[in-house]
This record gives C-alpha cells, sequence and structure tokens, in this order.
C-alpha cells in the first residue's frame, strides 16, 4: 500500500486512502504538474503479476478514458510503470448513492427521478460509444455536493460486438440482470435491468430480492417476480413504478431497448407524474463485484432442478425457505411459496448451450413472492392457489406444444383404460375385487399420517399445508419464541421432522417465531467510534456508521445514534452511530493573484480566509519587478479555508553576463637563409601566454601568416605576440621579421 507523501512519476503526491475494491485502492492524490487534487486507482500488488487481473485493468482504463460526459468520472491518464498498474482519474467530492440512502432513508420522487435521468445519460453515452457497464449498482455511482451523479468504476466494462459473450456473469449479485446470472450475452439492456434495480432501491430503500448466498440471490432475478414498489410506499408514482417494472423485465427484448428510450419516459413523468407511459407485465448491505465460477452456474442449476424433482408443486428459490433479514431492518422470507409448475428444462438448456438465443426464448414462469406484513402493507396470504393467466398460443414454446400433445395422448390412454376397468366390473369381471376390499380394509385400520417439512412458512400457510397432508387441525400445537433471525409469524421449527410417521391422537408442535427481543438503545453520546461500538455490540446489535460536522463535539467522537439512546429496538437489528468530522469546514475560492504586488497579494488571501504559503522570487522578462508572476493553487480553484496559496515574485528581465575575445593575428618573414628547409613552432602569445602554437618547415625569404584568439576576458586590454623556436629549442625569433596587431570582441550570453 502507498503511503502519505509518496511521490508517484515525479507528478503525484499521495494525500490519503479514500477506498478500496476487489483488485485495486484507491488514492487522493494531488497533482503537482497541474496543482489539483485527483484520484489515483492502484491495482493491488498481489495481483499485479496476474495476467487476467493486469488485463481487467487495462480493459478498464481503455474504456473510460474513451468516454467525456457531464455524468461520468473522467480518466486523466493511465500508467504502467515497473510493474506498478495505475489510473488518474476526476476526484469528485461526494459519497456513493448507496450511502446517501443509507444517510437519507428512501428518496424523494422528485430526487429519484433526477438522479435516473442523470445515471441513464452517462450510460447513454457509454453505450454510444459500445461500451457496456455491466456493474450497475448504487456503490458505482457517486453524489457530489451539488447534487450532480457520476458514474465510475468500468472495472468489467467492454467494448460491446454483436457475438460478445462472457465467460462468467460479471456484476453484483443484488443488481445482476437474469442473462448475466445465466452466463450469457450482455448488452447495453443488461445494465438498463441493473438501473432499474437501482431505482427500485432509490424510492423504497431496499433491494428486491435478498438471500442467503449469490446463488439463491441470482435465482431469484431468473425466476421471481419483485415485489411491486408501490406495495412498500403507496406514495410513489404509479408512472414512476410502470417504469421500474418495464426496465427490469426478464426478457430483454420487453425492457426499454436503449437508454435513450428509458430518458424519454423519466423526462415525461417529470413533467407530469400523473402520466400513463408504459404497462409492464409483472414478470442491501454491501454488494461487491462477483465473477460467477462454474460451481456457481451448476449450484444455480441444481437449485433451478430441485423444483421438478419435487413434482413442481411448490416452487422456493433453494433448498431451504429460511425467512432472511434484508438490509432495512426488516424480515421477509426468501422467494415466496407458489404452486405454480416451472418449466425446468428450458433453464436447464440454457446452461447447457453454447449460445443463448434471447430472441426464441420464453420467459421463466415467474414466483409470487412473499410479501411482508410489516409498515402497514397488505400481505398476500403465502398458500393462496395461484392464478393463471391465459396466453396467445403464438407465445407458446414449441416444446411446450410437444409436452401438451403428449399429455393429452398419455390422458386418452389412462381414460380408455379406466373405461375398460369399470366395463370389466358392471360386466362381473372380478380381477380387482379382493385387492379392493384389502385396501378398503387397510385404510379403515391405518390412520397414520407422515410428516411434512413446514420450517420456513407463515404460521397460516404450515397449518393449511399440514391440514391438507391429513393431519388434523387439533393435532397441531403452536409455541411461540423470540427471534432476531427469523421474521414474526414463521415457524422456525417443528417437533416432528419430515418423513416421520405420527399416529392419531399425536401432537405436532410448531415453533413460530414472536420477533425479535426488543433491547434498550444505550446512550453513546460523545464515546468514540470505538468504544460506542463495543457497547452497542454488547446490547445485541448490529451497528452502522453515518458522519456529520458538529462545532460542539469532538472530531471521532459519536454525534447521535438512529433509534436514539433510551429508545427500545429489536435485538439484531441496525444502530446507526453518527460520527462527528469535528467543525465543518468550509470552502472558498482561491483569488487572481496575477499582477498584484506582493502586499495586494497578502491582503488578497487574508480576505478570502486563506494563508499566505511560500513566496518565492524569480526572473521575468515579461512581468515588471515586485509584482506576481504565477500562482498555486491556480485562481478560480475551490479549496478549504485555512489552507495556504504559494505564489512567485518578479525580480525583472535576468542580469546579462558580458565577457571579451582577444584576437591576435600576425605575419613573419625568415630572413636567415642557414634556417632554409628548418622545421620551426610558431607560438602565439597573449600577455606573455601561449594561446596557440604550429610546428611549420620554413623557406628564406618566405612569409607566413598566424593567428589565435583568447576569449572569456572580462575585459578589454593585453597585448598579443608572435614567437619562434627551432627544433633545438632555441629562440629564433630574430631571424624573422613580424607584424603583430590585437583586436577585442564583446561577447554577451
Amino acid at each position: 500500500m502507498l503511503k502519505p507523501g509518496m511521490i508517484l512519476c515525479d507528478r503525484y503526491e499521495i494525500l490519503e486512502v479514500v477506498g478500496a475494491g476487489g483488485m485495486s485502492i484507491v488514492y487522493k492524490a494531488r497533482c503537482h504538474r497541474l496543482n489539483r487534487n485527483v484520484a489515483i486507482k492502484v491495482l493491488k500488488p498481489e495481483f499485479s503479476n496476474d495476467k487476467n487481473f493486469v488485463t481487467k485493468f487495462r480493459t478498464e482504463a481503455q474504456a473510460s478514458a474513451g468516454l467525456t460526459h457531464p455524468n461520468i468520472v473522467n480518466v486523466f491518464d493511465v500508467y504502467d510503470d515497473e510493474g506498478m498498474y495505475f489510473i488518474v482519474m476526476e476526484l469528485v467530492d461526494g459519497i456513493t448513492l448507496k450511502e446517501y440512502i443509507a444517510d437519507n432513508g428512501r428518496l424523494s420522487m422528485d430526487k429519484a427521478i433526477d438522479f435516473s435521468i442523470q445515471i441513464a445519460s452517462g450510460l447513454e453515452a457509454a453505450h454510444e460509444s459500445h461500451v457496456i457497464h455491466r456493474d450497475i449498482k448504487p456503490q458505482n455511482i457517486i453524489v457530489s455536493k451539488n447534487g450532480n451523479i457520476k458514474v465510475t468504476d468500468f472495472g468489467i466494462a467492454k467494448a460491446a460486438s454483436p457475438d460478445t459473450l462472457t465467460s462468467g456473469a460479471m456484476g453484483s449479485v443484488h443488481y445482476i440482470s437474469p442473462e448475466q446470472a445465466r452466463g450469457g450475452y450482455s448488452d447495453e439492456r443488461s445494465d438498463i435491468y441493473s438501473l432499474g434495480i437501482t431505482m427500485y432501491e432509490m424510492v423504497t430503500g431496499r433491494v428486491p430480492f435478498e438471500g442467503e448466498n449469490n446463488v439463491s440471490i441470482a435465482l431469484m432475478h431468473i425466476q421471481n417476480d419483485m415485489i411491486s414498489p408501490r406495495q412498500y410506499y403507496p406514495d410513489i408514482y404509479s408512472s414512476f413504478e410502470k417504469i421500474i417494472l418495464k426496465a427490469t423485465q426478464k426478457k430483454p427484448e420487453r425492457r426499454y431497448l436503449t437508454a435513450s428510450a428509458l430518458i424519454a419516459d423519466l423526462k415525461r413523468v417529470q413533467n407530469n407524474p400523473n402520466i400513463d407511459i408504459v404497462v409492464a407485465s409483472s414478470a442491501v448491505t454491501n454488494s461487491p463485484t462477483q465473477q460467477w465460477t462454474k460451481e456457481d452456474v451448476k449450484a444455480i442449476r441444481d437449485g433451478s432442478a430441485q423444483r421438478d424433482m419435487s413434482g413442481g408443486s411448490q416452487l422456493d428459490a433453494f433448498a431451504e425457505n429460511t425467512p432472511i433479514q434484508n438490509e432495512m431492518g426488516e424480515l421477509q422470507p426468501i422467494g415466496g411459496i407458489s404452486t405454480i409448475p416451472i418449466n425446468n428444462q428450458r433453464i436447464n438448456r440454457y446452461f447447457e448451450e453454447e449460445e443463448y438465443p434471447w430472441e426464441e426464448e420464453e420467459p421463466v414462469e415467474p414466483v409470487r413472492a412473499a410479501e411482508p406484513r410489516k409498515a402497514g402493507i397488505k400481505k398476500v396470504q403465502d398458500y393462496e392457489e395461484p392464478e393463471y393467466e391465459d396466453e396467445d398460443d403464438g407465445d407458446l414454446d414449441p416444446g411446450l406444444k410437444k409436452a401438451v400433445m403428449i399429455g393429452g395422448i398419455a390422458s386418452a390412454i389412462i381414460i380408455f383404460i379406466v373405461l375398460v376397468i369399470i366395463g370389466m366390473k358392471l360386466a362381473g369381471i372380478g380381477l380387482f375385487a379382493s385387492r379392493d376390499k384389502q385396501s378398503t380394509e387397510a385404510s379403515e385400520e391405518q390412520e397414520d399420517f407422515v410428516m411434512i417439512d413446514v420450517k420456513g412458512y407463515s404460521e397460516e400457510a404450515a397449518k393449511k399445508m399440514l391440514v391438507n397432508s391429513g393431519v388434523p387441525e387439533e393435532m397441531i400445537k403452536i409455541e411461540y419464541e423470540s427471534n432476531s433471525e427469523v421474521q414474526e409469524g414463521y415457524v422456525i421449527e417443528q417437533s416432528l421432522e419430515e418423513g416421520k410417521v405420527l399416529s392419531a391422537g399425536d401432537t405436532i408442535t410448531l415453533i413460530v417465531s414472536g420477533g425479535a427481543e426488543m433491547v434498550d438503545v444505550p446512550n453513546v453520546v460523545n464515546y468514540t467510534d470505538e468504544q460506542a461500538t463495543t457497547v452497542l455490540r454488547e446490547a445485541g446489535f448490529e451497528v452502522a456508521h453515518a458522519y456529520d460536522y458538529d462545532e460542539n463535539i469532538e472530531k471521532d467522537k459519536v454525534i447521535k445514534t438512529e433509534p436514539e439512546a433510551g429508545s427500545q429496538a429489536p435485538k439484531g437489528t441496525k444502530v446507526i452511530i453518527t460520527v462527528s468530522n469535528g467543525a465543518e469546514v468550509k470552502e472558498t475560492v482561491v483569488p487572481n493573484l496575477n499582477g498584484y504586488t506582493e502586499a495586494q497579494a497578502v491582503n488578497s488571501l487574508t480576505t478570502a480566509k486563506l494563508q499566505v504559503g511560500e513566496v518565492s522570487h524569480a526572473y521575468d522578462e515579461n512581468v515588471k519587478e515586485g509584482y506576481v508572476i504565477s500562482q498555486s493553487p491556480l485562481s478560480n480553484t475551490t479549496i478549504n479555508e485555512g489552507e495556504s496559496v504559494d505564489f512567485v515574485i518578479s525580480d525583472g528581465p535576468e542580469p546579462k553576463n558580458t565577457t571579451y575575445t582577444a584576437n591576435i593575428s600576425g605575419r613573419i618573414t625568415c630572413n636567415n637563409e642557414e634556417l632554409d628547409g628548418q622545421a620551426v613552432t610558431v607560438q602565439v602569445l597573449f600577455d606573455g601566454t601561449a594561446v596557440y602554437e604550429k610546428t611549420i618547415t620554413v623557406s628564406a625569404g618566405s612569409a607566413y601568416d598566424v593567428s589565435a584568439s583568447q576569449p572569456g576576458l572580462s575585459a578589454q586590454g593585453g597585448s598579443g605576440d608572435i614567437v619562434v623556436i627551432d627544433s633545438e629549442g632555441s629562440n629564433v625569433t630574430a631571424s624573422f621579421t613580424k607584424d603583430v596587431s590585437t583586436t577585442f570582441d564583446e561577447v554577451t550570453e
């Protein structure tokens, strides 16, 4: 993990960790080249040597870098430096939509519609670039302080193409589309489904499906009908509910085909909430991105197949229909109960084929989910006989038609056999007389019953199931027991296990949940976060956190709890503690200091409630001495009050450096015939120091030109001369006539 103060690429200074995902860590950093704060997503060291993870990380960068839109987090740069892979992104000052919902509860209709339009606009831009997000969820949506929405983390996005198939369904299980759960083809409509689930959570404060594990929830997305939002909160616009239900259809072709179409309907509802725009058929805690393994896919297939083995009489999303507590603190049973038969051969075929012909697929018959009885919501009896609707023959699957035909033939054969038997009886043929008599006698003597499994069902449903199986109602005894994990009114245990034989007069005891035990909420105001968490957990509560500014409560200490101290809450439910961030730090805009004197710059910063940082000086030909050349941070940048601003003062033009070069030139003529043909060395002197020499062979009476220079002189002055030395080292200048001159050149740097 990187530490605060570390510098990446001689440019980005790490400030703090702001988040972490499955394969990367996100840091807040300072770009010293552009003087701005950025977010840096760094691939975790343990994955840097894993080619698969590196490939996904690069895919994220490539997909994100090409997207520019106000509702998408911008990507500034991508680095691959000595085994460290990181992306430099826009730093958005805000919180995730998941945190926003946790802090504020379900959103108002106006806010939910506005957020939905912004999210859909970001997806529209991505889809136009053939990029599918594949992991839309509130955790990947940032709500800035000014209310703007930014979609982030295209961690599993991939350029869309007509033959895109995933090797493993990607996405977060609470928001995953049915086709992703099956491991099939994903396109823009998969993002629309996940956005529909997100819109559902915005207006209800909960996700539609909760379960014990990922496979359970994935099966629900494939098979189950979600409870309509208005059953939880009737104040939700009917038109907006219809948009959600259309966006979350099981079959992709029944959803909005494009984000543009979704935006158009959202804006119509925004302008007129009473408009009737679509008719959609009925078809959490942290939710990290998941990649389904072959074992998960097999588990989904096996979970679906279990219903066929039981005759298709009671559909459940998994082996045991245990009530599970959702993240809003309300309990409801998983999956619900239904007697609707399901064609599981079709589901299994999806997992066995390499291609997924969605256009030819008929939807899997959905499960009617059991609905909660809390908050004044009417609960539909979870053991009612199902209602069937007629369908057009044109919508029937060819395999289903074949099955119906075979069933008709089998029925005709059975009817024929029955008629033959009746005819034989009428004719006095007693082939079955003795057997019928024995059967009747045995029936009169045998009053035993076989116990069935009713755990996880409501009290009323369990009693009805037992009575329907032949158990007299007077044999059923109900006992109640407090339980924080099972919804009130649902069976926890039964005195006889499934398959046990019971006789007339025996008693069957059903242990039914009486709901969670009520516990007093302790007063933890002014406790440290750690102390408050310990006290609340010891009292039997789960703990969640919220944060707020408070001038009177010290930073990192508790301001309040929800529910408040002294009230009672069910044991095992979640208590939110609000922790102080200290006094609120207000923001201000950095003034423009360019062209100010140092005194004026200091006064301007003081007025803006900012501190004077480092004041340095530099030469500048264009800015007058004593005035500001530049500043950091730049003008119009938003920073916190009390932060420092550095600036540079001009010292005027840089002084010039002038030097001189001495140029010595002359001619020598040999006057001594004895030197004819001899080699001599000619030296050029400046102020007595040789600055140049050359060996020549002379001829009596011949003349020779000689020149040299001496640079770097601080002033003009000095003289040049020429000296001739023979091969024996003797000065023979007297044997020559010489003419020497010295000039000077000025050099300015």
